[in-house]
């Protein structure tokens, strides 16, 4: 049996903790994108976080220790600027991928901590398509102070110190000229689908609007707005 190789270049969504990227990752993944085996639902993320167990455990926590940064991404920081490059990161993720099942495709990984990595990422996924999730600061700061693994700061001051070294690596991102969409999610529990479904078709996937709304509005709201979309 011939063995499968990657020949597309993935999806690679981040953005701060507490800010929709769980939102964002499971209608990529609703429309047609694989990631591979992902975190299940917990307390803090009903319908699972959608984050590649292995790539966010082994491979980016890994590194973060490797340079006696917080694995978590709460503190200490790494400084994009002095990051050294690791051999293997490319073929690592692919394998990854390939192990878990990985036929052909749009394929995407998400994770908070890849936006404080993102030189890395970069380096090995030149080509890569990368959505920023972004959601008002304040807003996840006092997300950050109700959920009980973010515990580095006891202060929203604090909190919002830390989303702004996330917000600095956007603009980083951006100025680098990395393929880049950036996505509020609060549209979405809003009933307002437009920004996702550009990105959607963006991508390459194939919208499916029912069940995306059907994933996103029992729980979050009561209203919807078609804005004209086909479902």
């Amino acid at each position: 049996m011939e063995k499968v190789k990657i020949e597309k270049s993935p999806i690679l969504l981040t953005g701060c903790a507490r800010s929709g990227t769980s939102m964002v990752a499971g209608v990529i993944d609703i429309c047609g994108g694989f990631g591979g085996v992902t975190s299940g639902p917990n307390k803090h993320n009903a319908k699972g976080m959608y984050e590649n167990a292995h790539i966010r455990d082994v491979i980016e926590k890994g590194y973060l220790r490797s340079i006696d940064m917080d694995p978590f991404g709460q503190g200490p920081l790494p400084n994009t600027n002095s990051l050294s490059i690791p051999a293997g990161w490319k073929k690592e993720v692919e394998n990854t991928m390939i192990n878990e099942g990985y036929q052909k495709g749009p394929w995407y990984y998400k994770g908070a901590k890849a936006c404080l990595l993102w030189p890395i990422w970069n380096y090995a996924f030149p080509n890569a398509k990368w959505i920023i999730v972004r959601r008002r600061s304040s807003d996840i700061a006092d997300s950050c102070l109700d959920t009980s693994f973010m515990n580095r700061y006891d202060t929203h001051a604090d909190w919002i110190k830390w989303v702004n070294h996330h917000e600095e690596r956007f603009v980083e991102m951006i100025h680098a000229g990395l393929n880049v969409k950036v996505i509020w999610p609060e549209r979405m529990v809003k009933g307002n689908y437009e920004q996702i479904y550009e990105v959607i078709e963006w991508l390459g996937l194939s919208w499916k609007g029912k069940e995306v709304m059907d994933f996103i509005e029992p729980k979050l709201w009561k209203a919807k707005q078609k804005m004209g979309i086909k479902l």
